[in-house]
């Protein structure tokens, strides 16, 4: 049976995790250049500045040219990583994104910082809870949201060496590692979490651990809640979905972004389509206000107890 907990040691920055990677890889590959719009503290990149200032490109508040700048370099054979604030990568470069990137497939790797409500204060200009909506529908583009430290190193490794365009999405909000025994990082493929067979909870990046919560509460009231960690948006695990859906015919989706073509959207969709089963949302409803992230998680429900309510209301429609 596979179960995860958070481990004891504490909650971890997974940008530390992507910024130690890239370092790594750039060390063994001199194709691999970092480009970045006046972002260099808040990717984490300093550390890559000083051993590879030849390969940084720093555009200053550019978004548009950094992606563009970023397009250019892969066509010339290098492999760039782009790297800024993903509210401003993918709201003011989100033509550049489409155009220069995914329509014309070009080996390009957006990094996405601070993602979800992290900047909580700043409000709703510095929110990114509408990227997996928008980027969803680039269907040549992989989507990829980590849960933790180890599965972000996984996923800049996997990205360094796929050839195509990949948005990896990194928050500043420390989590802890899952607990996963032999872990294999498989874009695409949703990653069993823990078993159940009364409802699936599926969630995503920061909101793992705390759909593993969910569960481990309801298994306190005899519902057995199955947990997949859905890393890959884009392409979705189907597959995955189909299955949650008919062992336990009832599911959860859980996000740090709107439920408005997100994660949500994307499981409503298919299973609508191919095997209709009660489905609860668990994320934003729309533009979110200002707060900390500590408040705004508990406002809109991104909470043990919020996600093991939302289970309730799943089962109460699936009976």
């Amino acid at each position: 049976m596979a179960h995860a907990a958070p481990k004891a040691e504490g909650l971890h920055d997974c940008r530390e995790a992507w910024a130690s990677t890239l370092e790594t890889l750039a060390a063994a590959d001199p194709r691999i250049v970092a480009v970045v719009n006046d972002s260099v503290g808040s990717s984490k990149l300093g550390g890559f500045q000083k051993k590879f200032p030849d390969r940084l490109v720093n555009v200053g508040i550019a978004e548009q040219t950094m992606v563009g700048v970023g397009a250019g370099l892969a066509n010339g054979g290098r492999i760039p990583f782009v790297s800024a604030a993903s509210c401003f990568l993918t709201g003011r470069a989100l033509e550049q994104i489409k155009a220069d990137v995914a329509y014309s497939n070009f080996n390009v790797k957006l990094v996405g910082q601070s993602s979800g409500i992290a900047y909580g204060e700043l409000g709703p200009t510095h929110h990114s809870i509408e990227d997996f909506a928008w980027l969803r529908v680039l269907r040549n583009l992989t989507l990829i949201v980590p849960a933790d430290p180890w599965e972000t190193a996984e996923a800049v490794k996997w990205a360094a060496a796929h050839d195509g365009p990949v948005y990896i999405r990194v928050s500043r909000m420390p989590v802890p590692d899952l607990a996963v025994p032999h872990r294999v990082f498989r874009p695409g493929k949703a990653e069993l979490v823990r078993e159940g067979h009364d409802v699936t909870l599926i969630a995503c990046g920061t909101t793992v651990h705390l759909a593993v919560s969910a569960a481990e509460a309801l298994a306190g009231e005899g519902i057995a809640a199955r947990v997949l960690n859905m890393a890959t948006l884009n392409p979705l695990d189907e597959e995955a979905v189909l299955e949650a859906a008919a062992a336990t015919g009832a599911l959860v989706t859980v996000e740090e972004a709107s439920v408005r073509g997100g994660l949500g959207g994307a499981v409503a969709e298919y299973t609508a389509l191919h095997l209709p089963v009660p489905v609860e949302m668990v994320g934003f409803p729309g533009f979110v206000p200002t707060g900390s992230v500590e408040w705004l998680f508990d406002h809109f429900g991104l909470t043990a107890t919020g996600i093991a309510a939302a289970a309730r209301r799943a089962l109460a429609r699936k009976h």
